[in-house]
């Protein structure tokens, strides 16, 4: 098993501070944000992770160096932002033929991921993917799930201008190796204006798509002044964690 970070993009909904810095290294209360980010995949039991990012990749590659002990970080540069299909395909190379969490470096969440994960390893067959979700205010900027009278996932509608639900997934998502299959005939068919949700939606017309989701955990993309403000709060109040795994305080690798 193992990981993608996205860390690509502009960052314009940050600017001006992503002038100079990528927004994944802004301070999150006493942390950059992709501390948190890299916290959950490591708590989730991957150790190998590749992270894509645009022209400051040397200044996240220089903060996260090699990683902790045992881990394998490998670094690939996003030169222009041309999709996602483009960036996903920069890492590939390190990752195809295994099962990855591809996480979307934005998003800052107290999910756990680590039984899922276990699970993903240890399955004889293809277990699909797994997507996690939430309630959100505003469903009209996400992939929306649709579901039937059952509450089953029937459809995933990407960014509708009338949602379904207020059931959005996305920004991690957990996927087998039949992911760059799958990847590689959405781009065939759709191209540069394929979206992650065109890929899930492979999966969940097969019915391999199950969602995870917590009610009481929390959610916060971190791609806007405000949201990062209130990251940062929720942080100080102890909320949300940079911590890798269940150490005792004082023992932070930091």
């Amino acid at each position: 098993m193992k990981a993608i970070l996205v860390a690509g993009g502009h960052g314009s909904r940050m600017l001006p501070f992503t002038r100079y810095t990528h927004k994944t290294l802004l301070p999150l209360y006493n942390r950059p944000v992709i501390d948190y980010a890299l916290a959950t995949i490591r708590r989730s039991g991957i150790s190998d992770i590749t992270i894509i990012g645009n022209q400051f990749i040397g200044q996240i590659a220089q903060h996260v160096g090699t990683g902790l002990p045992g881990e394998t970080i490998h670094y690939v540069i996003e030169e222009e932002p041309l999709g996602v299909h483009h960036a996903l395909n920069l890492a590939r190379p390190h990752v195809e033929g295994s099962r990855i969490l591809l996480y979307f470096s934005d998003n800052i969440t107290t999910i756990e991921l680590t039984d899922t994960v276990q699970k993903f390893i240890h399955s004889k067959k293809a277990p699909g993917c797994a997507l996690i979700g939430r309630i959100v205010e505003d469903p009209e900027r996400f992939g929306i799930a649709v579901f039937d009278n059952n509450q089953k996932l029937i459809d995933i509608i990407e960014k509708p201008e009338n949602p379904p639900s207020s059931f959005a997934i996305g920004g991690i998502y957990i996927y087998d190796e039949s992911f760059w299959n799958r990847l590689d005939s959405v781009v065939a068919e759709k191209g540069a204006k394929m979206s992650i949700s065109d890929i899930n939606r492979t999966y969940v017309t097969e019915g391999l798509a199950s969602i995870i989701q917590s009610d009481d955990s929390l959610w916060i993309d971190c791609g806007t002044p405000d949201a990062l403000l209130e990251a940062s709060h929720l942080a100080e109040q102890g909320k949300l964690s940079a911590k890798p795994c269940n150490i005792r305080k004082g023992d932070e690798p930091f």
